[in-house]
């Protein structure tokens, strides 16, 4: 069956998943990336969007504005959400934001404060950006435009946003952290073999 997170999400809706589950979002979905991270969390800077129990995207989209000044979305395609590494664990503190979902994994300290504060990261496949607008059914709103658009926080309604494939869960496990040990403990006796067959060429 089909599991839709629906906003505001609540820690019970979390708890059950586990790394590699898949999900869609229903609800609000707010873009939200570098710049914007840093503005609260080094600058100290209230956010002028609401996110307890939301859920953000590290994304840079593109967006059209039409003749009567409405926005409507063309791509929104995920950032590598490594780079909001080092800000995520406070920044999840500080909003009380749910889910957030970007382009590969993220670190130890993500993983910390998707324990601490029971949130989850998720990663959206790239090369969907396209696809990913028709999930957009309508942008309710236009934050920090002063950022670009790329920066700007745009607040998106969406409905059954996804496939979304959970890579940090509620129990801090890592999904890209557990891939690499397996991939380390079966390249060892792999490369052995190899050599062994190889070994002749100098």
């Amino acid at each position: 069956m089909k599991k839709i997170l629906t906003t505001p999400i609540k820690d019970e809706d979390l708890l059950d998943l586990n790394i590699g589950d898949i999900v869609y979002l229903t609800g609000r979905l707010v873009t939200c990336r570098d710049v914007a991270h840093r503005r609260l969390i080094e600058q100290g800077r209230s956010l002028p969007v609401e996110l307890k129990g939301g859920a953000i995207f590290h994304a840079g989209p593109i967006v059209r504005q039409d003749e009567n000044g409405e926005f409507e979305m063309v791509s929104i395609g995920p950032t590598t959400s490594m780079r909001m590494e080092k800000f995520e664990k406070a920044f999840i503190k500080e909003t009380g934001v749910k889910l957030v979902i970007g382009k590969g994994g993220m670190g130890p300290e993500t993983a910390e404060g998707c324990a601490e504060y029971k949130a989850v990261h998720a990663v959206f496949p790239g090369g969907c950006a396209v696809l990913a607008a028709t999930k957009v059914e309508e942008i309710e709103g236009a934050e920090w435009q002063d950022l670009g658009m790329p920066e700007t926080m745009w607040i998106n309604r969406v409905k059954e946003f996804g496939p979304l494939i959970i890579s940090i869960d509620t129990k801090g496990n890592n999904l890209f952290e557990e891939n690499k040990k397996r991939f380390n403990a079966r390249r060892g006796p792999i490369t052995e073999k190899i050599k062994a067959q190889v070994g002749f060429i100098s």
